[in-house]
């Protein structure tokens, strides 16, 4: 710590909904323009803690003291914290697309600001805006200050709300997992920018993440939460190296680990997955007077070739409209596609019979598994509703009990019993933690006995020790079942875990494929060398 009094200085920070008190008495203080991290996992009180610090919390009950230059925010009138919310201290939420106002342009938004905090004229304020988006990277200012946040990618818009928080040039900026919904390049911009922006204007930072190798690249010292509790501080390089609390340590090691089977196939292995030359498109409309006679086609896959054996896992990655999600679709019969695309030397036929019986009874091979259990299971079903949907589908013939059984049974296979969870069947999703919602979708998916699996992106919602265990249970019902699985993810750590090839897709075009080690270890093309390069530790 400095010497000078710190620019934030927190003591027994206590926060409670109704009777249960959540964040239990934390003591933390920030100097000026220091980069401090707040980390844990979900449920562990990083976040409403920050929210606490400017009454953001709704209906909470805060207790302490977060003194902030001689004012402790926690007893200001909400008047007077009106005028520090934004002017002194700012803050960046996690996703960017629910933050920002849809229905104004990205300039009208961040100059609204400096109306308000800095009393600019209009005219002022949307010049200061553009200066601002464009001191945050983003290309072609004018142009992008007059567009709506839809139109802008992930990192454009996540460039949009720094602006924003940057526009009353606050002293501490609160970033709340700034950048969980990005890319890893572009997460790696974000923070090279953050930090830029820090050391210009001497800002300090506060971020709060579950994202380790963030937090090792980012912040200056670092606290890690756990169940409501602050358990451990220091300067990063002492927490990272010689972690001393036993949570502290276990969150350290909890990256993903390799358990597949390794080894050549044998000559006769079954091909799960074959494609040749596949190509996706979307129609889009020309300009001009062509535009209304013809359409023209937008190529989000331009020629992929690709197999999967049984038992195995291909790893596709890429940036944000590399073509990824694209390819997972088309495999599972959801877009049109052409070139050569078989499971096990079946044809989806398409686009006329679409729904045929022959597409019907191909869907049973394959399933897939969404990116967030959590809007992917509907809220509305039961447990045996939503695992059991797919067996009232394909196999019609079950009686009521025989599918209770087995839906069971599928359960168990995953790591979810009656035992565990009384009365399992009748609960709801919102009664289960972030890694049962995502167990309760692998069950789903594998309940009517596919050959194939897509990923979307399976862990990258959860907590870090979260993450390990559904790797750790996808790794081993591919052993048991002998599945082959399609693996879509901006993670290498994750491709370097589960996958035997990989993929590297960039704007719709295999740039680079191979063994999992060749191209993550030795890659050859400088785009596949970026991806490496920005997951890789500091």
């Amino acid at each position: 710590m400095n010497a000078a009094a710190p620019l934030l200085a927190v003591r027994d920070l206590r926060v409670a909904f109704g009777a249960k008190e959540v964040v239990h008495g934390i003591d933390f203080d920030i100097d000026a323009g220091e980069k401090f991290a707040l980390v844990g996992e979900s449920g562990s009180g990083k976040t409403v803690s920050a929210l606490a610090l400017l009454r953001l919390a709704s209906e909470a009950k805060i207790a302490g003291q977060a003194m902030l230059g001689g004012r402790n925010l926690l007893q200001l009138s909400e008047r007077e914290l009106r005028g520090v919310r934004g002017s002194e201290v700012a803050m960046i939420f996690q996703e960017p697309m629910t933050a920002l106002n849809p229905l104004m342009p990205v300039g009208a938004q961040v100059a609204e600001v400096l109306v308000l905090k800095q009393a600019l004229s209009r005219t002022q304020s949307a010049q200061a805006a553009i200066e601002l988006l464009a001191a945050t990277g983003i290309p072609e200012p004018e142009r992008r200050a007059a567009s709506y946040p839809h139109q802008l990618s992930g990192g454009q818009r996540q460039r949009a709300m720094i602006a924003m928080a940057l526009a009353s040039r606050p002293q501490l900026l609160l970033a709340d997992e700034p950048t969980t919904a990005l890319d890893v390049t572009l997460r790696g911009q974000i923070l090279d920018l953050l930090s830029d922006l820090q050391r210009q204007t001497g800002m300090a930072v506060l971020l709060i993440t579950h994202d380790l190798l963030m937090v090792r690249r980012f912040a200056d010292r670092v606290a890690v939460m756990e169940q409501g509790h602050l358990v451990e501080q220091g300067p990063t390089a002492q927490i990272f190296d010689a972690p001393e609390h036993a949570y502290t340590r276990r969150l350290m090691a909890s990256t993903p680990r390799r358990d597949v089977v390794e080894g050549a196939l044998a000559s006769d292995s079954p091909v799960a997955v074959r494609a040749r030359g596949l190509r996706v498109g979307y129609p889009v409309t020309l300009p001009g007077v062509r535009g209304w006679f013809t359409r023209g086609e937008f190529l989000a896959v331009k020629g992929a070739d690709f197999q999967i054996p049984a038992g195995r896992t291909l790893g596709v990655v890429g940036e944000s409209g590399s073509g990824k999600s694209t390819l997972a679709q088309a495999l599972l019969g959801l877009l049109p596609s052409t070139g050569e695309l078989a499971l096990a030397d079946q044809h989806w036929r398409q686009p006329a019979q679409h729904n045929s019986a022959h597409n019907q009874a191909l869907r049973r091979r394959v399933q897939v598994v969404f990116q967030d259990p959590f809007s992917s299971l509907s809220p509305r079903m039961t447990v045996l509703e939503i695992v059991g949907e797919g067996l009232k589908v394909h196999a019609p013939e079950l009686a009521e009990s025989g599918r209770r059984s087995r839906v069971l049974a599928m359960l168990a296979e995953v790591g979810l019993t009656e035992a565990q969870f009384p009365g399992l069947l009748a609960r709801y999703p919102h009664e289960f933690s972030g890694g049962q919602r995502q167990r309760l979708a692998v069950a789903r998916a594998l309940i009517v006995g596919p050959q194939v699996l897509v990923l979307d992106e399976p862990t990258s919602a959860l907590d870090v020790t979260i993450q390990q265990q559904v790797l750790a249970l996808l790794a081993r019902l591919q052993k048991e079942k002998d599945l082959a699985y399609l693996l879509i993810t901006h993670d290498v750590a994750v491709v370097r875990a589960m996958a035997h090839q990989v993929l590297v897709m960039k704007d719709g075009e295999v740039v680079e494929s191979g063994p999992w080690d060749q191209v993550l270890n030795h890659p050859r093309e400088p785009y596949t060398r970026r991806l490496v390069a920005a997951a890789a530790l500091p």
